[in-house]
């Protein structure tokens, strides 16, 4: 044999090595051994196989099992878990018809307290931030300059005066010598003419000491109004003028006060008209936060013409402001009460959905189900809704877990201490015996549940007159 074709030939390049003669073995039967691997595998996949099938067989099992379990109504229906829901009663009571707005307190009048003759400030009697009433103290300037004055118009009133008594004296004895033409007729005259200029010098001295009165009167600044002094503007031993810009303190009226804010125009017919007829518009202030009520007063008029720009008029409301909680140039939040609507229908803000068929409650029937019933609402205060139809006193609706319910949905209510009542059951057709495990609901059961919703019937006509009612307790839970 060629030595070419019993040698390989490596790929590397080198030359190959010398090998001897290559061997030709003969192929051994075959054994069981040989089989081995083949015989593991089938194996394997026969296991995978037996896997599958145990894991189909629990999940059809486990999936079967509710359905098996669970009570089933007649018709082949299954019958759904039913809902835990918290419910309130709709009562009757009176809706207020309030506008909001922003507003500014205004003090009914200001003044800045001026001196009204120069002179030196020798006195301040008052405190910064006093109560102080019309007619009191509050500084005094020297008054000697004007007492000077005073001596010294009265003094002239006095020289005149006699004056004028000495020429009615001569006027007298002039007209009896007259009578009897003892002096000439233009002597007579003349002093006649002499007193008339002694009479108006008279009276002008007479207005001089009522001046110089005055004057020595405004040395004593007293307050013009009840009020309260702000900040004093001078210090005692300051020359003051009238002419002072800043004065000597700014005194506010605080009792009564008003407040001014603006409401759409509008609103201005349904205002008008109520004031047209007599009606006392109550307003309640609200801080920043609309948290406190600051004071209740009533709306006393507003503007004479409508703003072009913002489209809104001006209204002013008077607070009597007994507690001194309202201050001039003051932001607050205004609630006027336009009318009253009494004897409406109320429910809770949250029982109101709103879904396809438009605005609706959920109204929880005898046979603890629910139905869907559409509404119409009319005016909201706070948390509380007026129903102006489709509601009828006395009615339970569901203010909580309305979210997974449907029509027809079998509910559980729950009270007012958290713990949910089971739900009635129809009774069977005749003849037809209960299913296992499911019992008959006494009626007393019933007769409780009415009894009960009777009670928060009562509960809510008492808070719905005239008070803010929330959809839940302090506790959290929906009212009943």
């Amino acid at each position: 044999m060629d030595q070419r074709a019993t040698t390989g030939r490596h790929d590397g390049g080198d030359p190959p090595a010398m090998e001897g003669p290559r061997v030709v073995e003969k192929p051994r039967p075959a054994t069981h051994a040989d089989d081995a691997p083949a015989t593991g595998r089938s194996s394997g996949w026969i296991a995978w196989l037996i896997f599958l099938v145990v894991v189909a067989a629990v999940s059809a099992y486990l999936w079967q099992r509710p359905q098996a379990s669970a009570p089933v109504e007649r018709g082949g229906r299954r019958m759904m878990q039913p809902s835990s829901i918290g419910v309130a009663t709709v009562s009757t009571g009176d809706m207020k018809v309030t506008l909001d707005a922003l507003g500014s307190v205004t003090s009914l009048a200001t003044v800045t307290v001026k001196t009204q003759v120069s002179g030196q400030l020798i006195e301040i009697d008052f405190k910064e931030g006093q109560e102080v009433k019309k007619g009191d103290p509050l500084a005094q300037i020297d008054p000697r300059p004007y007492q000077a004055a005073l001596a010294q118009a009265q003094g002239q009133l006095s020289r005149d005066q006699a004056l004028l008594d000495g020429a009615k004296v001569d006027l007298a004895r002039y007209k009896g010598l007259a009578a009897q033409n003892a002096v000439p007729r233009q002597t007579l005259d003349t002093q006649t003419a002499l007193v008339a200029q002694y009479q108006g010098t008279i009276d002008t001295d007479k207005a001089l000491v009522e001046a110089a009165t005055v004057n020595l009167a405004y040395c004593r600044i007293v307050a013009p109004m009840d009020g309260r002094v702000g900040l004093r503007q001078v210090d005692s031993g300051n020359y003051v003028t009238p002419g002072d810009a800043n004065g000597i303190v700014v005194l506010t009226q605080l009792h009564p006060i008003s407040v001014l804010f603006t409401v759409p125009e509008d609103e201005l017919p349904a205002i008008a008209k109520r004031l047209r007829s007599g009606a006392t518009l109550p307003v309640a202030a609200y801080d920043r936060g609309r948290t406190t009520k600051l004071a209740d007063g009533q709306l006393e008029t507003f503007d004479s013409q409508i703003d072009p720009t913002t489209g809104t008029i001006k209204l002013r409301a008077s607070f009597d402001n007994g507690d001194r909680l309202l201050y001039p140039n003051q932001f607050v939040n205004v609630e006027l009460e336009v009318d009253q609507h009494k004897g409406v229908s109320i429910v809770p803000t949250a029982a109101i959905q709103r879904g396809l068929p438009g605005t609706f409650v959920y109204v929880v029937n005898a046979d603890s189900t629910v139905s869907v019933r559409k509404v119409e609402l009319g005016v909201t205060d706070g948390d509380r809704v007026e129903i102006s139809s489709g509601l009828a006193a006395g009615e339970r609706v569901v203010v909580d877990g309305a979210d997974k319910l449907r029509e027809g949905a079998k509910v559980n209510v729950r009270d007012a201490n958290g713990s949910q009542q089971p739900p009635a059951q129809a009774p069977p057709p005749a003849g037809e015996k209960p299913q296992d495990g499911q019992q008959a609901q006494p009626a007393s059961g019933q007769q409780q549940g009415q009894a009960q919703g009777n009670g928060g019937q009562g509960e809510h006509k008492h808070q719905g007159n005239g008070k803010r009612r929330h959809a839940s307790d302090a506790s959290g839970a929906p009212q009943q």
